[in-house]
């Protein structure tokens, strides 16, 4: 019997049977235990490469030669991970390549942080990424990251997460005397300078100047050896302290800080894990820096792409400049990233006939940008009709969707920086309530629905 072609905003919950309902759940199990483990684009990596050696793939540089059905990985800087499988096709004719980013908005420590004032020691920080910043006030907070000693070690940081840890704050000024602070405009209403984390209140015996913050600066020496020259060669992140949860009574949504994007590079990353011998050679790339515009050298605004091509046609004898050329010209993407989910409490952003709505299933996003499609990708109709038909085949619930109202605002992705090679691009991720925010909202069913159609993707693409 033919499969049922999915009818319009037909939500995804209705069109799974009781057995994919279960598989849905076992997923999402997994999905929930990774963001609660992983609130850096470092930790992701690991986690990425933990996973991805415990299937048999295996570090380029132990391969001399590639060959149709070997398993690699490549990492950069411990921040950036690519899995790719090899297929029977020539590298020449192209990859099936799924582009996600594992950075999310959180505050970073600034590179001289620690001050005492009025009583309190406190860290400076540097906002990271489109935030509200009120919403990162009166929340937990934990500390995450790496400090890289002038001797060469690295020290991991991870603060916050246990039952029995410390956690920090940012406190907000009571009602009482926020007279002022109530009346200017939202965006106003927290100043960046203003974002500083308290560390501690008790100062060190006997000390007289700066006796709070000494006495926490030799609690890091002590514990971490970690001294405060050492912040000039730190990398250290405040994100919320809590796990990830199920949301509502009915338990079909999940509730946690980083879902913009590691909901897509954990649907592609289970995607690739289960490839075994493709017909076209699949890459998942698991990059970093999107949320500040794709920039430095583990941003897709580099030569991060085309380097992960040539050191795989090398390893295949082609080294020639033309032949690169052509196997990233022929190469076909998803751009894997979330979009807005329409909030019946701001019905008023939404145009909806052309938004996307939870539990709707995964979203195809044709163009991104804002007012009037500026630094957008606008994905080709020829390649809209050709992943419509791959989803439509594998079952996939999909929709389409547009961020907002076009004059509104808008945002953008690592499509276009991956259209500029040449290949075929369109955006497609699941639907957010509370984007950027320190508790983003997902479906469980679109996060099953994105991992199904990448894994279609991946699998059945062919020009």
């Amino acid at each position: 019997m033919a499969e049922k072609k999915p009818k319009k905003h037909e939500d995804s919950w209705s069109r799974m049977n009781a057995s994919e309902i279960k598989a849905c759940e076992q997923f999402n199990a997994g999905y929930i235990d990774f963001l609660s483990q992983v609130k850096t684009e470092r930790e992701a990596v690991a986690y990425i490469s933990t996973e991805a050696f415990r299937k048999g793939f295996k570090e380029i540089e132990q391969v001399k030669k590639i060959k149709p059905g070997d398993k690699l990985i490549i990492q950069l800087k411990s921040k950036v991970a690519a899995l790719v499988v090899i297929g029977n096709q020539p590298l020449e004719k192209g990859v099936n390549l799924i582009a996600s980013h594992i950075d999310s908005p959180r505050l970073d420590l600034k590179p001289h942080p620690a001050y005492e004032a009025d009583g309190m020691a406190l860290f400076k920080t540097h906002y990271y990424g489109g935030i509200k910043k009120y919403q990162w006030l009166a929340i937990p907070l934990a500390l995450h990251g790496v400090v890289v000693k002038k001797d060469g070690r690295i020290i991991e940081v991870s603060i916050g997460e246990k039952a029995d840890d410390p956690v920090f704050t940012i406190a907000d000024l009571l009602p009482h005397l926020a007279k002022d602070q109530m009346e200017r405009k939202m965006a106003d209403a927290v100043k960046g300078e203003d974002l500083n984390a308290i560390l501690g209140s008790r100062p060190l015996h006997d000390q007289e100047d700066e006796a709070i913050k000494t006495r926490v600066l030799n609690i890091l020496k002590d514990q971490y050896e970690i001294e405060e020259d050492d912040f000039t060669s730190a990398e250290l992140q405040f994100v919320p302290a809590f796990p990830a949860r199920e949301l509502g009574l009915d338990r079909s949504m999940i509730a946690a800080y980083g879902q913009d994007d590691r909901v897509s590079a954990y649907a592609s990353l289970q995607a690739i894990l289960a490839m075994e011998k493709p017909e076209r050679t699949v890459l998942c790339l698991f990059a970093d820096k999107e949320e500040i515009g794709s920039s430095g050298n583990t941003g897709l605004q580099s030569l991060l792409i085309e380097n992960v091509f040539a050191e795989l046609m090398h390893k295949t004898g082609q080294n020639d400049y033309f032949s690169l050329r052509k196997a990233l010209a022929n190469s076909a993407a998803i751009s894997a990233d979330v979009n807005a989910a329409v909030d019946p409490n701001y019905p008023e952003v939404f145009e909806k006939m052309n938004c996307s709505f939870l539990s709707r299933g995964v979203v195809l996003t044709k163009y991104t940008g804002s007012r009037g499609k500026y630094d957008s990708n606008d994905a080709n109709p020829e390649f809209m009709a050709q992943i419509r038909k791959i989803f439509d085949d594998a079952g996939v619930v999909w929709q389409v969707g547009e961020l907002g109202k076009v004059d509104i605002g808008g945002g953008g992705t690592v499509a276009q920086y991956i259209a500029r090679y040449g290949m075929e691009v369109v955006d497609c991720g699941v639907a957010l309530l509370g984007m950027h925010s320190p508790f983003e909202v997902a479906s469980k069913a679109d996060v099953y629905m994105s991992y199904k159609g990448y894994q279609a993707f991946l699998q059945k693409y062919l020009p």
